[in-house]
């Protein structure tokens, strides 16, 4: 078993007390955990600061390099991160080499980006610039459904912009982001990227920390409405990543056997732990029974298990709390709709929920109106577009949703009606590191990736020069 540190100060360090990481396939003890205590959290914003006011001299082409010498080492142990992401997550190997794979591309993206000032505007008396600068210690709270992918496309751009960065990981899922300080410490400038674990007890202090100039935040809605409250006492700048009801609307000119396997491949991604994925269905009448018997049919088909066994397409939930809400989702379901495929939850160890699909369901009912967060799809019959649209935005929250037509100037029509930050076409849950990512409503506060994304980790600054010296300007 892997003796896992703590990476403070460019330092392996142990923490102050450690926790049971469990692996969510068997809920066996995977390996123990290092957590940090608040002295241990000051000591690690002081070797930020300190580290922030030489980082910040740094060129972009410097620290792009360093980034690349990170993920090239990544590269070089990818199988042993992807094991470990399976063991700790759950989902099956082949998935978690994905994301080690999408975690490479998302920092090498970062690694080429720069920030330029520019002319805002110029005449013979005045010259107006707009400059960038790095904010200063940045927060990265990770959440435990993709926890390489995300705590590097916090840690690239945040670093790239000249800020020092600190990392907390999921409790749950914490042991990729210590290896990843493993490589860190060998690459980095001491106290430039630092990962601190907790047992989910560090976060108010690091919202209300006067030393963290920003916390970039992915996680559930009521969890970053704390973060927000606590982080207006010295008025942080927050980027916050939420939660998502992402809702897909079927027109009626779709050929089910067509869509189906789009629509089931984006709502049971990674078991349906996904902000973004497809959560709720909702399809016209002259098509519902033929398109829930495909989604079903697939559903039926998938087998569900120890992501490290051959032959496994979606590994088990990620820990006992989320099992055990899923497991109410479903008991919802069942009490309110028909369940057309799973359901039926094995009583062994182990956090595996077989892909679940419930028909004859409707708007008001949880399954529909929350967040499962978990593999379970609500399809929801409709008559009338127009009502449909409404309901679909009936929610507090607004990350993404998707709209399935043969007919794209159609689609594009009701796409342009969703009140949602994204809006896939025949598709869902597509995503790339230049595509900017900002949600809507409850949803979160800010941007992601892109070229605006990046710029949320700066603070604008304007010069306004006077070529007239000594001269009053009128």
């Amino acid at each position: 078993m892997n003796d896992y540190k703590l990476l403070i100060d460019g330092q392996l360090v142990s923490g102050a007390d450690s926790i049971n990481v469990i692996n969510p396939a068997n809920e066996q003890v995977l390996a123990r955990c290092p957590v940090a205590d608040e002295s241990q959290l000051n000591d690690t914003v002081i070797a930020a600061q300190r580290a922030f006011e030489t980082w910040r001299k740094k060129s972009f082409a410097e620290r792009g390099d360093l980034v690349r010498k990170l993920t090239t080492a990544l590269e070089a142990r990818s199988e042993e991160f992807a094991t470990l992401l399976t063991q700790e997550q759950g989902k099956p190997l082949a998935q978690a080499r994905d994301e080690v794979l999408f975690a490479q591309i998302f920092a090498n993206f970062f690694a080429g980006e720069t920030i330029e000032s520019e002319v805002l505007s110029e005449d013979d008396n005045q010259r107006i610039e707009i400059h960038r600068q790095p904010l200063g210690v940045v927060a990265g709270i990770c959440p435990w459904n993709f926890p390489l992918l995300i705590t590097l496309y916090k840690i690239a751009p945040a670093i790239m912009a000249g800020n020092t960065v600190i990392i907390k990981p999921a409790p749950t899922t914490p042991l990729s982001s210590l290896l990843l300080g493993e490589m860190i410490a060998d690459i980095f400038p001491p106290g430039v990227i630092n990962i601190l674990c907790d047992n989910n007890n560090l976060g108010p202090a690091i919202s209300a920390h006067p030393g963290i100039a920003k916390i970039s935040f992915t996680g559930s809605t009521p969890t970053g409405k704390r973060i927000m409250a606590s982080a207006a006492s010295t008025l942080k700048r927050l980027t916050l990543e939420l939660g998502g009801n992402d809702a897909a609307i079927v027109l009626d000119d779709v050929d089910p056997k067509e869509v189906a396997a789009g629509i089931f491949g984006a709502a049971f991604l990674n078991s349906g732990q996904v902000c973004i994925a497809l959560k709720r269905l909702y399809v016209p009448d002259s098509i519902y029974d033929s398109l829930c018997d495909e989604i079903a049919k697939l559903a039926n088909a998938a087998t569900v298990g120890n992501g490290m066994e051959e032959g496994v397409d979606f590994g088990p939930v990620q820990n006992r709390m989320q099992f055990e809400k899923v497991s109410q989702y479903i008991d919802d379901a069942r009490a309110n709709g028909k369940i057309i495929a799973g359901g039926n939850i094995p009583d062994e160890p182990g956090f595996c929920i077989p892909l679940t699909v419930v028909r004859d369901i409707k708007d008001g009912t949880a399954v529909v109106d929350e967040e499962p967060f978990g593999p379970i799809l609500p399809i929801i019959r409709y008559s009338d577009l127009d009502e449909v649209i409404a309901r679909a935005n009936n929610s507090d929250l607004g990350l993404g949703g998707s709209v399935w037509s043969s007919n794209i100037e159609r689609a594009s029509a009701v796409a342009a009606r969703i009140d949602a930050g994204t809006v896939w076409i025949n598709q869902h849950c597509a995503f790339g590191p230049n595509i900017p990512f900002a949600p809507a409503k409850e949803s979160g506060l800010g941007v992601e990736w892109g070229k605006e994304g990046f710029h949320e980790f700066t603070a604008m600054k304007v010069v306004n020069i006077s070529k007239a010296y000594g001269m009053p300007v009128h």
